[in-house]
């Protein structure tokens, strides 16, 4: 059963107190902790609370990536949307619930891990098995790596902090340079994939955790980001030049043997075939407890009046978010993958919606009474994500491979999808619209734009053509990353800068 990421808030345990906003969210000792951890499954349900924190990344990758990008045209439809300023590149954006979201939500996670991370440190000798310490310590530092990375991703600086602080001392906490920050992610990165086991190791009740290989997965993406172009801002880019680094890794994974392509694109989306050979790592959900523990993703990019035109309860109370008409028509006559992930019209209480949107997640047979309470899994890496990695990496001089095999990659992925015509010479643009067909909907659309450094031309162009409303801000470099949520500028003046253009 898929319990592990929620199982700790069915056990009634107050062990990690809400964090309160603003810098507050940085690590505070809290007391229970110090009393709290004496057996193995105390260590367990500790590792859990951190897992817990990833409950919200899905949703964070859909209204931050994949709304940011050219995917979407999500400007007003006479209303006043969180999503709206975000798609237009609006400036005074710094207070945004979503930008707020993703700066909390990681420090929580951070604070967790750092939290279990102490008390592995001060009280592991009272785990009877030496294994299960090690690889509680790994999993902890993949997930501090995990939520430290999202954050340069979409801040860039920010304050770095690797051990349990006191509210005072994190009130004097700077946001740290993006090279220290990244430090910090590889070197728990490494210690991960050193000491993670592999997927067959975990019990069927432990499917879902970290492995070995998603570890490795990481931080290969990690080195890809840094390799990307810097923009002239303190963003995620460094313009490291560590293709080869990264085409390793995701080398070690595709030989372990461990993961497959799938022969059907729709199927590694199956609510009856979730932890198929295509997933690397996902975010675990399961339905049906109380407290709630299942998913809201799935109909964060769906207006609700497409689930009442389908007799269903109404999910978030969002209209539509529609599809750019630039995405539409990108797919080839014969993609199979646009049919699946886009609803293209619909009709309700007589009115004809005309506009398209991602319905990518949904099963309108396993809708839940509880629109929180979605059952199924969010991917985060798949298979073929390792394989395209590798070949952006083969495009960027890595050693060891040739353009030839880009194109067997590309082709593979094309033909799954139902299109007959290979192609040939693939450059670095056409993977990534090959990318943007491939993982529409699922919220990476803006990163690959960022890392590739096709952001500064692709962004523009598309407004040009897109924006038919005029709506659409005119984008700059410095748009590449988040501005830091005011709520964190004002808690103490002088403390953090705001990143430019904002």
């Amino acid at each position: 059963m898929k319990k592990l990421v929620y199982i700790f808030l069915a056990t009634g345990v107050v062990l990690f107190s809400s964090c309160e906003k603003d810098l507050d969210q940085l690590p505070i000792s809290n007391a229970s902790t110090e009393t709290f951890y004496k057996t193995n499954n105390d260590f367990i349900q500790g590792i859990n609370a951190v897992y817990n924190s990833l409950r919200g990344y899905p949703d964070r990758q859909l209204n931050l990536s994949e709304t940011r990008s050219d995917n979407l045209y999500a400007v007003s439809d006479g209303g006043v949307r969180d999503w709206e300023g975000i798609n237009s590149f609006h400036k005074g954006i710094s207070s945004n619930p979503y930008v707020i979201e993703a700066w909390e939500a990681n420090l929580t996670g951070i604070y967790r891990a750092n939290i279990l991370l102490e008390q592995l440190s001060k009280n592991g000798n009272l785990i009877s098995d030496e294994n299960l310490k090690k690889r509680l310590e790994a999993e902890a530092r993949f997930l501090r790596a995990f939520f430290y990375f999202d954050l340069v991703r979409f801040f860039g600086k920010v304050p770095l902090v690797d051990k349990v602080v006191l509210a005072n001392e994190a009130l004097t906490i700077p946001r740290s340079p993006v090279s220290d920050v990244y430090n910090l992610i590889i070197a728990d990165l490494e210690f991960a994939g050193n000491n993670l086991p592999s997927p067959e190791v975990y019990a069927a009740a432990d499917k879902g955790r970290v492995t070995k290989f998603a570890a490795k997965t990481l931080l290969a993406l990690v080195y890809m980001t840094r390799s990307g172009p810097t923009y002239d801002i303190e963003g995620p880019g460094l313009n490291s030049n560590e293709w080869s680094k990264a085409s390793g890794l995701l080398t070690e994974v595709i030989l372990s043997g461990k993961y497959s392509f799938s022969a059907s694109y729709q199927n590694i989306f199956s609510y009856t075939n979730e932890n198929n050979a295509e997933v690397v790592f996902d975010v675990q959900y399961i339905s049906g407890f109380s407290p709630v523990m299942g998913a809201t993703f799935p109909w964060v990019l769906v207006p609700d009046t497409w689930f009442q035109s389908n007799g269903k309860a109404t999910q978030g109370g969002l209209t539509i978010r529609p599809v750019s008409n630039n995405m539409l028509a990108s797919y080839e006559n014969g993609d199979n993958r646009k049919a699946f992930s886009i609803q293209t019209g619909y009709i309700y209480n007589n009115v004809v919606e005309t506009q398209s949107f991602f319905k990518k997640y949904v099963d309108l047979t396993k809708v839940p009474s509880n629109r929180l309470d979605w059952p199924i899994n969010f991917i985060v890496f798949r298979y073929t994500d390792v394989l395209l990695l590798k070949a952006e990496c083969v495009l960027h001089g890595a050693p060891g491979s040739q353009t030839t095999d880009v194109d067997d990659v590309v082709n593979q992925v094309r033909q799954r999808a139902g299109l007959t015509s290979p192609v040939s010479n693939v450059t670095l643009s056409r993977l990534m619209e090959e990318r943007r067909k491939e993982f529409a909907a699922e919220g990476s659309r803006w990163h690959d734009l960022v890392r590739s450094g096709l952001v500064t031309s692709i962004i523009p162009a598309w407004i040009a053509l897109d924006d038919i409303k005029g709506q659409i801000q005119p984008f700059v470099k410095g748009y590449a990353v988040y501005p830091v949520p005011q709520d964190q500028m004002d808690i103490k003046p002088g403390l953090y800068s705001q990143n430019s253009d904002y």
